[in-house]
Protein backbone atom coordinates (compact mmCIF):
# COMPACT_ATOMS: atom_id res chain seq x y z
CA UNK A 1 0.00 0.00 0.00
CA UNK A 2 1.12 3.30 -0.69
CA UNK A 3 2.41 5.67 2.10
CA UNK A 4 2.81 9.45 2.42
CA UNK A 5 6.54 11.16 2.49
CA UNK A 6 5.68 10.95 6.72
CA UNK A 7 5.23 7.38 6.53
CA UNK A 8 1.44 6.93 7.20
CA UNK A 9 -0.98 5.30 5.16
CA UNK A 10 -3.76 6.67 3.43
CA UNK A 11 -6.12 4.70 5.95
CA UNK A 12 -3.99 6.12 8.84
CA UNK A 13 -4.95 10.03 7.30
CA UNK A 14 -8.49 8.84 7.00
CA UNK A 15 -8.47 8.19 10.42
CA UNK A 16 -6.64 11.14 11.76
CA UNK A 17 -8.89 13.85 9.72
CA UNK A 18 -12.43 12.24 9.66
CA UNK A 19 -12.22 9.55 12.54
CA UNK A 20 -13.69 11.89 15.24
CA UNK A 21 -16.49 12.62 13.00
CA UNK A 22 -16.94 9.58 11.96
CA UNK A 23 -17.03 8.62 15.78
CA UNK A 24 -19.58 11.69 16.75
CA UNK A 25 -21.75 10.41 14.15
CA UNK A 26 -22.26 6.44 15.25
CA UNK A 27 -22.05 7.24 18.78
CA UNK A 28 -24.39 10.34 18.71
CA UNK A 29 -26.04 11.29 15.60
CA UNK A 30 -27.39 7.82 14.83
CA UNK A 31 -28.60 7.21 18.29
CA UNK A 32 -30.72 10.34 18.36
CA UNK A 33 -32.03 10.12 14.44
CA UNK A 34 -33.29 6.44 15.95
CA UNK A 35 -34.67 7.91 19.00
CA UNK A 36 -36.36 10.34 17.60
CA UNK A 37 -37.83 7.94 14.81
CA UNK A 38 -39.22 5.40 17.51
CA UNK A 39 -40.28 8.27 20.03
CA UNK A 40 -42.46 10.05 17.20
CA UNK A 41 -43.86 6.69 16.45
CA UNK A 42 -45.10 5.35 19.80
CA UNK A 43 -48.50 6.76 21.73
CA UNK A 44 -46.62 9.08 23.73
CA UNK A 45 -45.77 11.29 20.19
CA UNK A 46 -47.47 14.31 22.32
CA UNK A 47 -44.84 14.53 24.29
CA UNK A 48 -42.32 14.98 21.72
CA UNK A 49 -44.59 17.90 19.49
CA UNK A 50 -45.12 19.84 22.56
CA UNK A 51 -49.14 19.01 21.78
CA UNK A 52 -50.01 16.35 24.34
CA UNK A 53 -48.54 17.22 27.79
CA UNK A 54 -52.02 17.49 29.06
CA UNK A 55 -52.97 13.54 27.72
CA UNK A 56 -53.23 10.99 30.15
CA UNK A 57 -50.14 8.54 29.12
CA UNK A 58 -47.50 6.91 31.41
CA UNK A 59 -46.17 10.07 32.36
CA UNK A 60 -49.58 11.39 33.78
CA UNK A 61 -49.45 9.71 37.25
CA UNK A 62 -45.27 11.33 37.24
CA UNK A 63 -46.73 14.74 36.93
CA UNK A 64 -49.32 14.21 40.21
CA UNK A 65 -46.77 13.29 42.42
CA UNK A 66 -44.26 15.91 41.58
CA UNK A 67 -44.96 19.20 43.33
CA UNK A 68 -45.49 21.17 40.64
CA UNK A 69 -45.26 18.27 37.90
CA UNK A 70 -47.56 19.90 35.31
CA UNK A 71 -44.81 22.21 34.47
CA UNK A 72 -41.32 20.48 35.93
CA UNK A 73 -42.38 16.92 33.98
CA UNK A 74 -43.13 18.63 30.86
CA UNK A 75 -40.30 20.96 30.69
CA UNK A 76 -37.82 18.48 31.80
CA UNK A 77 -39.66 15.75 28.85
CA UNK A 78 -39.37 18.97 26.37
CA UNK A 79 -35.39 19.94 27.13
CA UNK A 80 -34.98 16.62 26.75
CA UNK A 81 -36.56 16.06 23.47
CA UNK A 82 -35.09 19.41 22.03
CA UNK A 83 -31.42 17.94 23.24
CA UNK A 84 -32.11 15.15 20.71
CA UNK A 85 -32.84 16.86 18.19
CA UNK A 86 -29.84 19.22 18.34
CA UNK A 87 -27.89 16.16 18.73
CA UNK A 88 -29.23 14.83 15.42
CA UNK A 89 -29.64 17.90 13.41
CA UNK A 90 -27.49 20.10 14.27
CA UNK A 91 -24.51 18.25 15.31
CA UNK A 92 -23.60 17.23 11.89
CA UNK A 93 -23.33 21.10 10.87
CA UNK A 94 -20.77 21.30 13.68
CA UNK A 95 -18.70 18.63 12.49
CA UNK A 96 -16.12 20.80 10.87
CA UNK A 97 -15.32 22.56 13.72
CA UNK A 98 -14.65 19.52 16.34
CA UNK A 99 -12.40 17.84 13.38
CA UNK A 100 -10.11 20.89 13.25
CA UNK A 101 -10.03 21.43 17.04
CA UNK A 102 -9.73 17.45 17.42
CA UNK A 103 -6.62 17.87 15.54
CA UNK A 104 -5.34 20.94 17.13
CA UNK A 105 -5.33 19.40 20.18
CA UNK A 106 -5.07 15.57 19.55
CA UNK A 107 -1.47 15.49 21.33
CA UNK A 108 -3.33 16.32 24.19
CA UNK A 109 -3.71 13.76 27.13
CA UNK A 110 -7.26 15.14 27.42
CA UNK A 111 -8.40 15.49 24.02
CA UNK A 112 -11.52 13.87 24.41
CA UNK A 113 -12.65 15.52 27.92
CA UNK A 114 -11.87 19.08 25.46
CA UNK A 115 -14.30 17.32 22.53
CA UNK A 116 -17.05 17.27 25.16
CA UNK A 117 -16.58 20.50 26.53
CA UNK A 118 -16.86 22.18 23.61
CA UNK A 119 -19.93 20.15 22.23
CA UNK A 120 -21.49 21.39 25.94
CA UNK A 121 -21.07 24.94 24.76
CA UNK A 122 -22.55 24.55 21.90
CA UNK A 123 -25.53 22.76 23.05
CA UNK A 124 -26.16 25.05 26.10
CA UNK A 125 -26.66 27.56 23.32
CA UNK A 126 -29.14 25.51 21.51
CA UNK A 127 -30.87 24.28 24.79
CA UNK A 128 -31.61 28.17 25.81
CA UNK A 129 -32.72 29.00 22.51
CA UNK A 130 -35.32 25.96 22.82
CA UNK A 131 -36.49 26.74 26.04
CA UNK A 132 -37.39 30.21 24.63
CA UNK A 133 -39.03 28.90 21.77
CA UNK A 134 -40.88 26.11 23.36
CA UNK A 135 -41.76 29.20 25.89
CA UNK A 136 -43.09 31.12 23.37
CA UNK A 137 -45.04 28.15 21.99
CA UNK A 138 -46.00 27.45 24.87
CA UNK A 139 -47.88 31.08 25.02
CA UNK A 140 -49.24 30.69 22.08
CA UNK A 141 -50.87 27.35 22.36
CA UNK A 142 -53.07 29.66 25.84
CA UNK A 143 -53.35 32.59 23.82
CA UNK A 144 -55.28 30.10 21.47
CA UNK A 145 -57.68 28.63 23.52
CA UNK A 146 -59.00 31.82 24.75
CA UNK A 147 -59.14 33.25 21.47
CA UNK A 148 -61.63 31.96 18.70
CA UNK A 149 -59.48 34.04 15.88
CA UNK A 150 -56.34 32.56 16.51
CA UNK A 151 -58.06 28.83 16.64
CA UNK A 152 -59.68 28.85 13.71
CA UNK A 153 -56.79 31.54 12.06
CA UNK A 154 -54.35 28.78 12.93
CA UNK A 155 -52.81 28.64 9.21
CA UNK A 156 -52.11 33.00 9.50
CA UNK A 157 -49.54 31.99 12.59
CA UNK A 158 -47.74 29.07 10.22
CA UNK A 159 -47.96 31.14 7.48
CA UNK A 160 -46.15 34.16 9.30
CA UNK A 161 -43.22 31.80 10.79
CA UNK A 162 -43.01 30.40 7.20
CA UNK A 163 -42.44 34.26 5.77
CA UNK A 164 -40.23 35.61 8.45
CA UNK A 165 -37.99 32.29 7.73
CA UNK A 166 -37.75 32.64 3.93
CA UNK A 167 -36.96 36.69 4.72
CA UNK A 168 -34.26 35.98 7.42
CA UNK A 169 -32.45 33.83 4.22
CA UNK A 170 -32.10 37.56 2.98
CA UNK A 171 -31.21 39.37 5.31
CA UNK A 172 -27.41 40.70 6.30
CA UNK A 173 -27.20 38.68 9.63
CA UNK A 174 -27.77 35.64 8.29
CA UNK A 175 -25.29 36.23 5.92
CA UNK A 176 -22.62 37.09 8.46
CA UNK A 177 -23.45 34.46 10.78
CA UNK A 178 -23.27 31.94 8.22
CA UNK A 179 -19.89 32.89 6.89
CA UNK A 180 -18.27 32.95 10.52
CA UNK A 181 -19.85 29.22 10.83
CA UNK A 182 -18.36 28.17 7.74
CA UNK A 183 -15.05 29.52 8.74
CA UNK A 184 -14.13 27.56 11.87
CA UNK A 185 -10.17 28.06 12.09
CA UNK A 186 -11.30 31.68 13.25
CA UNK A 187 -13.46 30.28 16.15
CA UNK A 188 -10.64 28.25 17.38
CA UNK A 189 -7.53 30.80 16.57
CA UNK A 190 -9.80 33.11 19.00
CA UNK A 191 -10.27 30.84 21.96
CA UNK A 192 -7.95 28.21 22.00
CA UNK A 193 -4.62 29.24 23.82
CA UNK A 194 -4.27 26.26 26.02
CA UNK A 195 -4.47 27.78 29.07
CA UNK A 196 -7.32 26.80 31.05
CA UNK A 197 -8.46 23.82 28.59
CA UNK A 198 -11.85 23.06 29.85
CA UNK A 199 -13.28 26.83 29.90
CA UNK A 200 -11.80 27.56 26.53
CA UNK A 201 -13.20 24.52 25.07
CA UNK A 202 -16.44 25.45 26.39
CA UNK A 203 -15.95 29.15 25.55
CA UNK A 204 -15.26 27.89 21.61
CA UNK A 205 -18.29 25.50 21.50
CA UNK A 206 -20.60 28.76 22.99
CA UNK A 207 -19.28 31.15 20.66
CA UNK A 208 -19.89 29.06 17.38
CA UNK A 209 -23.17 27.88 19.41
CA UNK A 210 -23.90 31.80 19.39
CA UNK A 211 -23.75 32.22 15.77
CA UNK A 212 -24.89 29.26 14.28
CA UNK A 213 -28.45 29.97 16.17
CA UNK A 214 -28.08 33.39 14.64
CA UNK A 215 -27.67 31.90 11.26
CA UNK A 216 -30.74 28.90 11.96
CA UNK A 217 -32.88 29.96 14.24
CA UNK A 218 -35.67 30.69 12.26
CA UNK A 219 -35.09 27.33 10.03
CA UNK A 220 -35.75 25.72 13.40
CA UNK A 221 -39.09 27.70 14.39
CA UNK A 222 -40.18 25.70 11.14
CA UNK A 223 -40.37 22.74 12.94
CA UNK A 224 -43.12 24.45 15.04
CA UNK A 225 -45.44 24.78 12.28
CA UNK A 226 -44.59 21.82 10.30
CA UNK A 227 -44.69 19.44 13.75
CA UNK A 228 -42.08 18.91 16.20
CA UNK A 229 -42.21 15.18 16.14
CA UNK A 230 -42.21 14.55 12.11
CA UNK A 231 -38.75 12.64 11.68
CA UNK A 232 -39.13 13.83 7.67
CA UNK A 233 -39.12 17.47 8.25
CA UNK A 234 -36.23 17.58 10.39
CA UNK A 235 -34.06 15.40 8.33
CA UNK A 236 -34.88 18.10 5.19
CA UNK A 237 -34.15 20.87 7.54
CA UNK A 238 -31.35 19.44 8.85
CA UNK A 239 -29.70 18.64 5.82
CA UNK A 240 -30.26 22.07 4.00
CA UNK A 241 -28.36 23.32 7.13
CA UNK A 242 -25.73 21.16 7.11
CA UNK A 243 -25.39 22.21 3.31
CA UNK A 244 -25.75 26.10 3.71
CA UNK A 245 -22.78 25.33 6.42
CA UNK A 246 -20.53 22.55 5.26
CA UNK A 247 -20.69 22.15 1.25
CA UNK A 248 -18.37 24.34 -0.45
CA UNK A 249 -21.33 25.99 -2.45
CA UNK A 250 -23.33 26.30 0.67
CA UNK A 251 -24.02 29.57 1.12
CA UNK A 252 -25.51 29.37 -2.16
CA UNK A 253 -28.54 27.27 -0.72
CA UNK A 254 -30.06 30.33 1.41
CA UNK A 255 -31.76 31.97 -1.52
CA UNK A 256 -33.94 29.08 -2.97
CA UNK A 257 -34.28 27.94 0.05
CA UNK A 258 -35.46 31.36 1.38
CA UNK A 259 -37.68 31.90 -2.18
CA UNK A 260 -39.34 28.42 -1.39
CA UNK A 261 -40.17 28.89 2.14
CA UNK A 262 -41.86 32.66 1.17
CA UNK A 263 -43.72 31.35 -1.79
CA UNK A 264 -45.22 28.47 0.48
CA UNK A 265 -46.34 30.91 3.23
CA UNK A 266 -47.81 32.86 -0.03
CA UNK A 267 -49.93 29.70 -1.15
CA UNK A 268 -51.11 29.13 2.17
CA UNK A 269 -52.35 33.09 2.47
CA UNK A 270 -53.89 32.19 -1.18
CA UNK A 271 -55.61 28.84 -0.13
CA UNK A 272 -57.30 30.47 2.80
CA UNK A 273 -57.48 33.66 1.38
Amino acid sequence: MATSPAGTTPAARWRERHGLAASLVVAVVLPAWALLVLWSASPWRGWLDHGGWSDDSVLAPICRAVPGGTIVVPALVAAFAWLLMIAAMMVPTVLPLVGLFRRIAGGRPDATPLVASLLAGYAAVWLAFGVVAHAADGALRAAASTSGWILTHGWAVGAAVLALAGAFQFSALKYRCLDRCRTPYSFVNAHWHGRRPLREAFALGFDHGLFCVGCCWALMLVMFVVGMGNPGWMLALAAAMAAEKNLPGGHRVRTPLGVGLVAWAGAIVVAHA
